[in-house]
């Protein structure tokens, strides 16, 4: 008894000094619409426990019961909401038992949420759930009802205007509880390789069995950047030399973690859970290095399987089977941990208690397990469909991958009247799109054509190709064999009826009589007679020939002579060319062979326009 005392008071005393930091309590946004005395904007703290709807909003209105107040035992009568009623969130106070226990109690009575107003005046807090010795409690784990806390002075307040008869309806909105930035989610996942710490383990192992094939597909693809990270503890520096601190720290009392048993004369130290937490966080560096993270994934969850400390298997060579089986280098694993003996920092660890320490609008990390996304804490279940819905909650909307847009993560808005978008029901064209908060109106790109308009009422095609998809929006009608169309593809938008037609382009062409119009075949020997789309035209006698261009009738015969004498003309003035361009050819080659004779000749013998050159070579040349 009295080593079990000695280890708790040394890990208070451990967590005391090591963990004192600054704690955020997360928030969601409450609306009360009615009544018009309470309606406006509130804060409420999101419990660490159920299933917060991250990224969404709950409607219900709120009761408070007459009896069992507190909530601290089963209800006699149902909160479940009538078919076409409002979902009923139970009003609960705080005190005489856990967080948990009072939302165990309204879920089972089939309240959609539960709110639990605070008994003191004082800052809002995260509700957690019990600690170890009543965290045994198999419900902890059956909880998805959203729990929040209130303040004391609103739940007063909604008690006396329920007690005056008047309907509160609320509105809980998660949706701006993470942030979502853009197309990519940076989360952390705070864990420990410890499990001998009952229920809290149990959840993280199977948490991290159940979420590994999501958590692989959103890394592979890049949809998110996910960091494994492990709490450690310094030893105080007036313990470094006392068993408890040997037997829980490595290098020299920097990293240290509590007995996994609470018990140094048994089992595993929590020295032993300290370099199995290093050993996981190199397996990511290394994995990291080669470029793949998710192999991490994988090995933590085969280490729960093949290496657990009840089979007295948690141990370095079991790991290490396991790295080779993955394809890891086991040597670079050895030089990341070091020697856990050396009075030195080790790099990784040293990362990792940096890491604990709160940044911007993120506190410190002081729960385990517990996740961060987009640098603010997750709270609630770790459950797989939870967690998922918060990660889906980070991406900008319409950004999200398809694995958040799955029917067990959100509903399809878009399948009921269409979201209220634009749609073409002929061409199976919408404007309608859903996303994971909920959906938009935006006028789509179709087959790489895009379409303008303002999503709801109106979008357009535009630019080219634009006449593949739906024919551009335009009218289009196939008759007699031939097919009209009001598209046309050289225009960036817009319907224009084609010749031979008249209408709005949209809707309508409607064909135009040329003959009866008189817009064409109006010549005395014309006769007409109106086509769809087009018209026909021929001439009275049969030696008239109609010419379109310029709607006239002409002697076939006179078009004969015409023709053979244009054609005589052109044969008689090609030969005259042929003729006229010999006879220069020939010209000019004999001029060019002269020069060329004169040339040769005129290096042996002098021609007679040629001086007479005096010889001076003799031997007189200069006397």
């Amino acid at each position: 008894m009295r080593e079990k005392l000695g280890i708790c008071v040394f890990i208070w005393f451990l967590l005391y000094e090591s963990c004192v930091g600054r704690f955020v309590v997360e928030k969601n946004s409450l609306k009360v619409t009615s009544p018009g005395s309470l309606r406006g904007v509130y804060e409420c703290a999101i419990g660490n426990f159920g299933v917060p709807q991250y990224g969404g909003t709950m409607v219900g209105t709120v009761i408070y019961p007459k009896s069992n107040q507190k909530g601290c035992k089963s209800f006699d009568h149902s909160f479940k909401s009538k078919p076409g009623g409002l979902p009923i969130f139970l009003l609960a106070d705080r005190g005489e038992c856990y967080f948990t226990l009072k939302t165990w109690y309204a879920q089972n009575a089939g309240a959609a949420a539960i709110l639990v107003a605070d008994d003191r005046v004082e800052p809002l807090i995260t509700m957690d759930t019990p600690e170890e010795e009543e965290a045994r409690a198999d419900y902890l784990q059956k909880i998805s009802i959203p729990a929040a806390l209130i303040s004391k002075s609103l739940g007063n307040n909604m008690k006396k205007a329920l007690s005056n008869g008047e309907m509160v309806n609320i509105n809980l909105d998660w949706r701006e509880s993470l942030p979502h930035p853009d197309d990519r989610v940076e989360y952390e996942f705070w864990t420990n390789s410890n499990d001998e710490c009952g229920p809290k383990c149990d959840s993280q192992i199977e948490f991290v069995k159940s979420f590994k094939g999501a958590a692989q597909i959103l890394e592979k693809k890049g949809y998110t950047q996910f960091t494994p990270r492990y709490i450690t503890w310094y030893c105080p520096e007036a313990f470094i030399l006392s068993k408890q601190c040997k037997s829980q720290c490595i290098n020299h009392g920097r990293y240290c973690a509590p007995d996994p048993e609470q018990d140094f004369t048994r089992g595993y130290d929590g020295k032993d859970v300290v370099v199995q937490n290093l050993r996981q966080a190199c397996v990511f560096k290394v994995a990291n290095e080669s470029g793949k993270p998710w192999a991490w994934w994988d090995y933590v969850t085969d280490f729960s399987i093949r290496c657990p400390m009840k089979e007295k298997k948690y141990t370095k060579e079991c790991a290490d089977q396991i790295i080779e089986s993955l394809g890891i280098d086991v040597k670079k694993i050895d030089q990341c941990i070091g020697d856990p003996d050396a009075d030195v920092d080790n790099l990784v660890l040293k990362t990792e208690q940096e890491a604990q320490i709160g940044r911007g609008s993120r506190g410190d990390v002081t729960i385990l397990p517990t996740l961060v996304v987009n640098n603010r804490q997750y709270r609630g279940k770790l459950d797989k469909s939870a967690v998922l819905k918060a990660i889906c909650s980070g991406f900008k909307e319409t950004t999200e991958p398809a694995i958040c847009l799955s029917a067990d993560i959100e509903t399809n808005e878009c399948l009921q009247n269409n979201g209220g978008c634009w749609q073409d029901k002929a061409a199976n064209i919408t404007a309608c799109r859903d996303t994971f908060r909920g959906r938009v109106c935006e006028c789509p790109i179709v087959q790489g054509v895009n379409f303008f308009g303002d999503g709801y009422t109106h979008c357009e095609a535009s630019g080219p190709l634009r006449c593949g998809v739906n024919n551009g929006g335009c009218w289009k009608k196939t008759q007699d064999g031939r097919t009209y169309s009001a598209c046309i593809d050289d225009h960036s938008k817009g319907c224009k009826c084609p010749p031979g037609f008249r209408g709005d382009g949209v809707n309508t062409c409607e064909d135009i009589d040329e003959c009866k119009e008189k817009l064409a075949c109006q010549c005395s020997q014309c006769k007409c007679k109106n086509t769809w789309g087009s018209y026909d035209c021929r001439c009275g006698g049969s030696n008239l020939l109609y010419m379109r261009e310029h709607d006239t009738c002409i002697s076939n015969d006179a078009d004969t002579e015409v023709g053979w004498g244009f054609i005589w003309v052109i044969i008689l003035g090609l030969a005259a060319a042929g003729v006229g361009g010999y006879a220069v050819y020939k010209y000019r080659i004999r001029r060019y062979m002269d020069s060329e004779i004169r040339a040769i000749m005129a290096q042996y013998m002098p021609l007679d326009n040629q001086a007479e050159v005096p010889n001076n070579s003799g031997p007189y040349a200069n006397a």
